[in-house]
């Protein structure tokens, strides 16, 4: 038997369910019950009746997870999965800059800790970012932790004063114009698609800025034939699997080597072990489920 019809036995035998990030490595997509953005994985996880989730994608998305499901075990079979972006914002560092701005509503990308959400008011994930913060009644937001992101938004809110973190992805910050000139050198009648943690300047360059969810869609629905794809690499699998007749084409240099951390032997380990598992305090928990619970009332933009 081999790693992936030992993942599919086990998953039967603990009511397990797998949930897998859009830029896992292609093989743990394949055995995943659920493939996605961070909004539509938050609420898979919202919604499952299975009693263990396995979360192949990184720390945040993992403990989004718990925060949803307090009652139900939850595993990251990587426990180094950690997202780098989120790392560059923390709940004490964010108290003291909250003091500074009393009168902010703290909108917080998905793509921060536990901790930090339990200090803000609403949660947002690049699908819904826009949306969200013109769901505030605030005319002042403090966005954390992407100023690629937050900027991104202010686009669309000019009478709002966004105030951003100083945090970045490092895959999608990465990516240049220069990168981006040269792909469509190399394909003149491609589209290009751009994931809004992108730098402002390749921003400006994109037929269409969206999540991976939205990038997903609008290839689906569009009459173009091809697309370079700026976020991370892996997505290009899932866009040439559902869109086999279309053609797509990847940034090379836009590797998230956290992504990359999980292998079918590592879910297969987590299944039958169900660790690493996911643990946060009730304290936590509760105070962060609130704009995690917003966030998906609020729902998706693009």
């Amino acid at each position: 038997m081999d790693a992936a019809e030992r993942i599919q036995q086990l998953k039967k035998e603990k009511n397990a369910v797998i949930l897998a990030h859009n830029y896992q490595p292609a093989e743990i997509q394949n055995v995943a019950d659920y493939v996605g953005d961070s909004f539509g994985l938050s609420v898979q996880a919202s919604k499952t009746e299975a009693d263990i989730i396995i979360f192949c994608g990184v720390d945040f998305m993992a403990e989004s997870a718990k925060v949803l499901n307090p009652g139900k075990t939850v595993v990251l079979p990587e426990v180094e999965a950690r997202c780098p972006m989120s790392a560059m914002c923390d709940s004490e560092m964010l108290h003291l800059v909250k003091e500074k701005y009393p009168e902010a509503a703290v909108v917080a990308y998905v793509n921060t800790s536990a901790a930090v959400k339990a200090e803000t008011d609403v949660c947002c994930t690049s699908s819904n970012a826009v949306k969200v913060v013109g769901a505030l009644p605030n005319q002042q937001i403090l966005f954390v932790p992407d100023c690629n992101l937050g900027r991104y938004v202010q686009r669309f809110h000019p009478d709002k004063d966004i105030i951003v973190w100083p945090g970045y992805c490092p895959t999608h910050d990465s990516i240049t114009a220069d990168e981006i000139n040269q792909a469509k050198a190399e394909h003149p009648k491609a589209k290009v698609l751009v994931h809004p943690e992108c730098r402002p300047e390749v921003i400006d360059m994109a037929d269409k800025v969206a999540s991976t969810e939205g990038i997903l869609r609008f290839a689906h629905e569009s009459d173009a034939k091809e697309f370079i794809i700026v976020t991370e690499a892996e997505m290009v699998y899932r866009l040439s699997k559902e869109n086999p007749d279309k053609r797509f084409y990847s940034i090379a240099t836009a590797v998230c080597p956290t992504m990359k951390m999980i292998s079918l032997d590592k879910v297969v380990r987590s299944l039958e072990t169900l660790e690493p598992k996911v643990e946060l305090s009730p304290e936590i928990m509760e105070k962060a489920r609130k704009p995690l619970e917003r966030m998906i009332e609020i729902g998706r933009d693009n």
